[in-house]
């Protein structure tokens, strides 16, 4: 699974990105600072289960800290996207393709109206945040209508003249998109459109179609970045916006906060509503006040920096769980001694089996049965692990 974390130049991706992911992308307040798309690694929050068993774990493939597993996911910080992008403007092209490889979409958005419509930077409040969720959803629809749009006429009529369902068709073509059978079912439903009569679909039925399909396939959660230097009539109305998941978000105090975690400053678990300084002599004047204006203007009144709140918010929408699998399901550790040492991320409704082939293609191929560890109950291939599961595989090799 990936994330893509997508918006219009110089919004505050890059920052975003760096905070959630500490990869260290360059940030300038430039458009189209970001050319190649920045892979790295964000983490989704879960309460670890050692705090609940009262054991001392010893993370391998992810962090815990204080009680709160970190569980990694691929993100993709990919090119800043303008007006026209889908006839190729700017670096939209580029956007576009890499746009495909995400499953959920993180759109960081200038909640303080300082950028326009190209990025360019403006005072605070000229330039309507509104009409950069709105331009984005619709440089996506157009991209994925002219895919479609392209071999629609020889799609719909040889689904008809063959017999073959429309839905299956689309799913094949656009598979290299992440788009699924079910998501292009999901859209022709919500429509009423007819199924099996697909080439009488007007271009403006293909258009609709191709906008739910976008928001099945690539969920979006809208990260309203810079929310702490946004008007506050500006903020309530994109807020009170219908239809969107909106999180009040400052990725530059993220960031900070996590420079200042990692020199010893504070004491501060990523993502929560408070950090504790540890050495206040020790601070300059000008490191207090910006950690002062951090903890009243964005913790308090946001509680958190919301950067790690759109990251899980992404993951439950893509309905993903977290299981913990365990070779030794008594003192719930590897081989290596290692007590709860790897959590996956999967798709709500894995089977026992499947998450086997998840930890090793061996584990799959041979797999015996499965344990859950935390009832020692022993449980078939069939079974469908839950959020939170203790999963020892038992397997003939």
């Amino acid at each position: 699974m990936q994330l893509g974390i997508v918006g219009k130049p110089n919004v505050g991706k890059s920052t975003f990105f760096n905070a959630a992911t500490k990869a260290h992308a360059e940030i300038a307040n430039y458009p189209f600072t970001t050319i190649e798309a920045n892979r790295g690694v964000m983490y989704i929050r879960k309460p670890c289960p050692c705090s609940e068993l009262h054991l001392k774990c010893t993370p391998h493939n992810s962090r815990c800290i204080d009680g709160t597993r970190f569980v990694p996911i691929e993100a993709l910080d990919v090119a800043g996207l303008v007006p026209d992008a889908h006839k190729g403007r700017g670096l939209g092209n580029k956007f576009l393709d890499d746009l495909r490889q995400a499953h959920a979409l993180i759109h960081i958005v200038d909640a303080s109206g300082s950028t326009d419509s190209e990025g360019n930077p403006t005072n605070v409040g000229s330039h309507d945040p509104a009409e950069d969720i709105a331009f984005l959803e619709r440089e996506i629809d157009y991209w994925l209508f002219g895919i479609i749009k392209k071999t629609w006429e020889l799609s719909s009529r040889k689904s008809e003249l063959e017999g073959k369902k429309i839905e299956q068709m689309l799913g094949e073509q656009l598979t290299g998109l992440g788009i699924k059978e079910d998501h292009v079912t999901a859209a022709i439903r919500k429509l009423n459109l007819d199924r099996e009569r697909p080439a009488l679909w007007h271009d403006s039925d293909l258009m609709r179609f191709t906008s739910f399909l976008r928001i099945f396939s690539k969920p979006m959660i809208i990260a309203l970045n810079k929310s702490d230097k946004a008007p506050e009539a500006m903020m309530q109305r994109l807020m009170a916006m219908p239809g969107y998941k909106m999180i009040p978000t400052s990725a530059e105090s993220e960031l900070a906060l996590g420079n200042a975690l990692d020199k010893g400053v504070i004491d501060y678990v990523p993502g929560a509503k408070k950090f504790m300084v540890l050495h206040p002599e020790t601070l300059t004047e000008k490191q207090r006040k910006a950690l002062e204006y951090i903890q009243t203007q964005v913790l308090d009144k946001y509680g958190s920096t919301g950067v790690h709140q759109c990251i899980d918010e992404a993951v439950r929408m893509l309905d993903l769980i977290v299981v913990y699998p365990v070779s030794d399901e008594h003192r719930l550790t590897d081989k290596e001694g290692r007590v709860l040492p790897d959590a996956f991320l999967v798709p709500k409704g894995t089977t026992a089996k499947q998450l086997a082939y998840r930890v090793h293609t061996d584990l799959g191929d041979h797999f015996i049965r499965a344990i859950d560890a935390r009832v020692h109950r022993v449980v078939g291939a069939d079974h469908q692990v839950k959020d939170g599961d203790i999963i020892s595989i038992i397997a003939d090799i």
